[in-house]
């Protein structure tokens, strides 16, 4: 008996994304997952250093996401990075993202992820930008300018039209430059800005994204002026304040972000200095501070059980974790693609 998968390389997922609503798709999955309707087991993480001494890292996720008239989507996603990637004209993470035959088991699709996982993680800040950012804004700003602030760039510009202003930042001002470029040629409408420093492309624009690999803490609430969302995308931008003095803080899973080790906000709530209703044996429970509580999930705002916090006289921060769910989600839908375009190659393992 022989098996089969289907096999997405970037060219057919790409293809396929053109057919598929993101932002629909990650709003489905996270209703779905504010209602108990997922599987998130816990993320395996491998970290090393190569021989350049930079950072790398292999992340394998898995999920499952209920469907309404048929069997659960599951898969999983291993995404991996090194830091020291780009600075050889790589992007830096790249990875493969599969489905599951609900019968057999077996990998039944199997797609590039890269540019997929960079996608699912753009449609959770358009989502959560249209659910929690200002009234009324044309500007945003991003800090990091790989491949991450461009899908992003991209999905801004179909998903708020009334955009019109894009300011940038990246410690190398030839990457910020070159997505500058990038943006005059795809997306005219937008004024692009190339700012000096980081703070000045804060100080620019009421939207502030993150898409940096920094693993130093370097953006204080300080720099955020009343009215600001920060989708805090990539790891440690911001600094403790930045939580602590915020309108509104909002996570996509709790228990995901509380236990990492890696992130501010995760270490904040293991302190028991922002409290997400758990108990905490924390040093600021020891000594008796009061807690910042946290706002809630962006799925738990969907489904009405927590309200909305639009930023007026302070910042709002949304910090995702990255569910594998919407992973599978969103795969599941550039499957559905693939099938009625007829893409993909099918490759046999045996």
């Amino acid at each position: 008996m022989s098996e089969q998968l289907l096999f997405l390389d970037r060219e057919a997922v790409l293809a396929c994304l053109a057919h598929v609503d993101v932002c629909a798709e990650i709003t489905r999955v996270l209703r779905r997952h504010a209602e108990g309707r997922v599987e998130l087991p816990a993320e395996g993480y491998l970290p090393w250093t190569n021989g350049e001494g930079a950072y790398c890292r292999s992340l394998a996720m898995l999920g499952a996401v209920e469907v309404d008239g048929g069997p659960p989507l599951r898969g999983m996603k291993l995404i991996n990075a090194a830091t020291s990637n780009p600075s050889h004209g790589r992007e830096r993470a790249a990875g493969l993202a599969m489905l599951f035959d609900p019968d057999t088991a077996r990998p039944r699709v199997l797609a590039e992820a890269g540019w997929l996982s960079a996608t699912r993680t753009a449609g959770y800040t358009m989502v959560s930008l249209r659910h929690l950012g200002p009234e009324r804004w044309d500007a945003a700003a991003f800090l990091g300018c790989g491949t991450l602030a461009r899908v992003h760039v991209g999905l801004l510009a179909t998903t708020f039209p009334e955009a019109t202003r894009v300011h940038l930042y990246d410690t190398d001002a030839r990457r910020a430059e070159e997505l500058a470029d990038w943006i005059r040629e795809r997306h005219p409408h937008f004024t692009v800005r190339v700012e000096p420093g980081a703070r000045e492309a804060v100080a620019a624009a009421p939207v502030v994204v993150t898409t940096t690999t920094a693993d130093r803490g370097y953006l204080p609430a300080a720099w955020l002026s009343p009215g600001t969302f920060v989708a805090h995308v990539s790891l440690a931008d911001l600094l403790p304040d930045a939580f602590l003095e915020a309108q509104g803080v909002f996570v996509d899973d709790v228990a995901l972000v509380a236990d990492n080790p890696r992130r501010v906000l995760g270490r904040l709530m293991r302190e028991g200095r922002i409290t997400d209703g758990r108990s905490t044996d924390g040093p600021a429970a020891d000594r008796g501070s009061p807690a910042r509580p946290l706002s809630g999930t962006l799925g738990q705002v969907l489904t009405g059980e927590r309200p909305a916090v639009r930023p007026t006289v302070s910042h709002v921060v949304s910090n995702p974790f990255g569910m594998a769910v919407l992973d599978v989600g969103l795969l599941g839908a550039v499957h559905d693609a693939a099938s009625r375009l007829g893409l993909g190659r099918t490759l046999a393992l045996y």
